[in-house]
Formats: structure tokens, C-alpha cells, sequence
């Protein structure tokens, strides 16, 4: 039995990898999303390979070919900052279209094996349509023409169905998504290997689904600003290159070792509700008010634990064999603005960031690997005992629901653990955090 919260005895040598992120050339994401900057971050957070993001953006092409250069095979450094942070290329894309007489809104993160490939098939997808209007581009077209094009280029490239529990643009959303991964991506389904289980979901979650058994879940960031950057991780214990990373993706007793997660209740589509009229539903209260707003009895937006509900044929806490270890963490910035009691990211949580991350080595260092001893005389108390706390599963969960996130509340805390107000949540709003 998997206990979620036990730290799992992962091998020293496992490295960390964030695959899914934003480039500075996506909608509402931070200028500072580019390869020097996103590598300088990694190395404070303790992640050895970074996706690039964007990797179909001729622009961002440009300027990877730029600010890159070649390590070990289909890996890349940044130029200005080479000592330990990789890149793989990765993109996501966007497919909206009728599938079964249904509108279908599905994305999906495509790593490549180097920048030729990558340009290549963002050549193919201008010749569709427009990979310059966002670092996420939109085609209309079904997502299984997506992995036959990608996979025409190269076979090595590697499709992933993103944040696939998502209402709105997922593989089993509520609202444009399918029942099964043969649904959606029909003849193309054998190229399938891994599924990103996204942040309003974790692998718990997904055990319920033995169609899902065969599958490697995999977490990632979809960060849009760096300091969003590793909230969600893999772990691998496999060689250091693009090959020897893909191969343990596809068969996970290869080096895939598994995840650091969210605490599910905190992504912003947990539950089922209605953020307009503050209306936070179970799947049971929905299914008794029969999807319907009680404010104002308009349709709810269905979320993820209710959509896994729905597709579940396994009851709550089962483990399959072929499970890999996991474990929740809470971001350390937003574990220091509990215990300074404030709900943004003021001066004093940036210098205590960086003074512990210096003396302890990593951020990844100090939230999973140190020993209790080693954080007790690292940090201040209250600081120590928050970590602690949080590696103890020690925590209250507000559940997220239609884009409201929800909070962690370490216990015994005093102001809780919650998000940035609003005005706060815009990335570009504080883009000096790890200056």
C-alpha cells in the first residue's frame, strides 16, 4: 500500500524534470519565461531538465537556437548558464474540433528530440495554420491527425495528453472531453504511452481507472511565470539524455521513479461549482441539484473529481501494481507566506527564499530530501515546522472549483496558506522573485 504522504525512498541519483511549461510567447504568461532565466530558476528549485515550452513558435525557435546550445544528446543548456540546468524541446497544442457529433477541445505536450524536428513540425503546422498567434497554437483539426503529423516528422517525438481531467480542454474533460483514450484518438491511440494527470489531479486519482493501468502519469507545471516553475515533478533515475528520458517514460521500470504532486483540492477545477454566484459543489450535491446552479440555475461547470467519479471503476484508495510513489509538497514561497502571515510575495519572503534555498542547496532539497534534523537547523522554527507539517500530510484542504484555486492551510498555522488576491495572481506582476 502507497501512503501519499510517505516520502518514498527514491534513489539518491533521481533527478527531477518539469516537461510542460510557457514561453514569454503565450498569452498571459511573464517576459522573463525564456531559457536563461528559466534555467537559473530550475537550479534554485533543484530540477536538472526543464521543457522549453513554446517549441513550435517560430519566434521562440529563433530564439532557442539562440540562447541554447547542444549537451548531452537531445538535451540542450543555456549558453548563459550552462552548469546545470537541461532543456528538452517541448511545445503544447491546441486542437479544437467535432468529434461524434460533439465539440471536442483537447491539448496535448509533444516533446521532440532536438530543434530540427521541432522546426519541422512547426513548419508542417504553418502550412495548416498559424503557429505564431500564440506560444500554444489552435487547430481545427481532430488530435489524432496531430500524432500522425508530429510522428511522420519523427518517431522519436513523443505525445502526451495534457492535464487530461481539465472541463474545458482535456482528453476527458466535462465539457469537450471523451470517455476513453480510443474514443479520441482512434487508430493513432498505439502511439499514446503517458498522460499528464494535471493539477487538480494526482495519481491517487487516476488508480481508480484501470483503462488507465498501462499508462505512465507523469506532472507538470504548465507554469507561467517562474516562479510556477516544479510545483508538479517527475522523478527519473535513468541516463541523462532525450532518448534514456522518453524510454523511461514509455516503460517506467526504465528509470521513471514518480511524481511530485499538488494537493489535488488546490487546482482551481477540483470540485464542481460556480465561481460567478461562490457556489462549491460535491459530485454527490451536484448530481441531487442535477447539475444546475442553486443561485442561479444555470449549468455548473463539472469537475475533475466528478468526472473521475463518473469513468471510476474502483473504489477510493485502491493501488494498482503498477503504481509509482508520489508525494504532495507545498510550494516553499507560498509555505513562507504562511508563516509571515501575508498574502502576497513581499520582500521578506524573497530574502528568506533565497537564504534558505542557498544554505539548504535547492528548494527541492529542503522540501523533500533534507532530514528533519537538517531543515530544524537550516530554518527558523516556525519555518521548520511548517515543512515538516507539510511532508506529514499535516494540512486542511479548501477544494478549488471553476477557476477559484483552492488553499492549504497548514495546520496550527496562523494565517493559513492561501493564493495571492487577484490583483496579485498576474505573473508580470512580480517578476523579481528569484532576482
Amino acid at each position: 500500500m502507497i501512503n501519499p504522504q510517505d516520502i518514498p525512498a527514491w534513489p539518491e541519483k533521481a533527478f527531477a524534470a518539469d516537461l510542460h511549461i510557457h514561453s514569454m510567447f503565450s498569452r498571459a504568461t511573464s517576459k522573463e519565461m525564456r531559457p536563461m532565466m528559466l534555467s537559473r530558476v530550475a537550479r534554485q528549485k533543484g530540477i536538472k531538465v526543464m521543457g522549453t515550452g513554446d517549441a513550435t513558435h517560430p519566434d521562440y525557435l529563433d530564439m532557442l537556437e539562440e540562447e541554447l546550445e547542444p549537451a548531452e544528446p537531445g538535451l540542450y543548456v543555456a549558453k548563459a548558464d550552462p552548469g546545470f540546468t537541461r532543456f528538452v524541446l517541448s511545445a503544447e497544442v491546441s486542437n479544437i474540433f467535432t468529434q461524434a457529433g460533439k465539440g471536442r477541445r483537447i491539448h496535448t505536450v509533444i516533446l521532440f528530440p532536438g530543434l530540427e524536428e521541432a522546426r519541422e513540425v512547426s513548419e508542417r503546422l504553418a502550412a495548416i495554420g498559424n503557429v505564431k498567434s500564440d506560444g500554444r497554437p489552435i487547430f481545427g483539426f481532430p488530435v489524432r491527425q496531430l500524432v500522425k503529423l508530429v510522428l511522420d516528422v519523427s518517431s522519436q517525438c513523443l505525445i502526451i495528453p495534457a492535464h487530461i481531467w481539465t472541463p474545458w480542454f482535456s482528453l476527458f474533460g466535462s465539457r469537450s472531453g471523451f470517455d476513453s483514450i480510443e474514443e479520441c484518438f482512434e487508430e493513432e491511440t498505439e502511439h499514446i504511452h503517458a498522460l499528464e494527470t494535471g493539477l487538480s489531479s494526482d495519481p491517487q486519482m487516476n488508480w481508480r481507472l484501470s483503462l488507465l493501468d498501462k499508462y505512465t502519469l507523469i506532472s507538470n507545471s504548465d507554469a507561467h511565470s517562474p516562479a510556477k516553475i516544479g510545483r508538479e515533478l517527475n522523478l527519473f533515475t535513468c541516463g541523462l539524455s532525450y532518448e534514456e528520458i522518453v524510454s523511461a517514460i514509455k516503460e517506467p521500470d526504465r528509470g521513471f521513479e514518480g511524481t511530485i504532486e499538488f494537493f489535488p483540492e488546490e487546482g482551481k477545477y477540483h470540485l464542481d461549482g460556480h465561481r460567478a454566484c461562490g457556489v462549491r459543489l460535491t459530485p454527490k450535491e451536484t448530481i441531487a441539484r442535477h447539475g444546475l446552479c442553486p443561485v442561479c440555475s444555470r449549468p455548473l461547470t463539472i469537475g475533475v473529481l466528478h468526472r473521475v467519479e463518473e469513468l471510476a471503476d474502483r473504489p477510493e484508495g485502491y493501488v494498482p501494481e503498477c503504481a509509482k510513489p508520489c508525494v504532495h509538497l507545498v510550494p516553499l514561497v507560498e509555505i513562507l507566506m504562511q508563516v509571515f502571515g501575508v498574502k502576497s510575495i513581499t520582500s521578506k519572503v524573497k530574502k528568506e527564499y533565497a537564504r534558505l534555498v542557498s544554505e539548504a542547496g535547492s528548494e527541492l532539497d529542503l522540501l523533500l530530501w533534507l532530514s528533519e534534523q537538517e531543515i530544524t537547523n537550516l530554518a527558523p522554527p516556525a519555518v521548520a515546522d511548517a515543512i515538516v507539517k507539510v511532508r506529514r500530510g499535516e494540512v486542511e484542504l479548501s477544494p478549488g472549483f471553476d477557476g477559484e484555486y483552492g488553499k492549504v492551510i497548514i495546520k496550527g498555522e496562523r494565517d493559513g496558506l492561501s493564493r495571492p488576491d487577484k490583483k496579485d495572481r498576474n505573473p508580470l506582476r512580480q517578476p523579481g522573485l528569484f532576482d
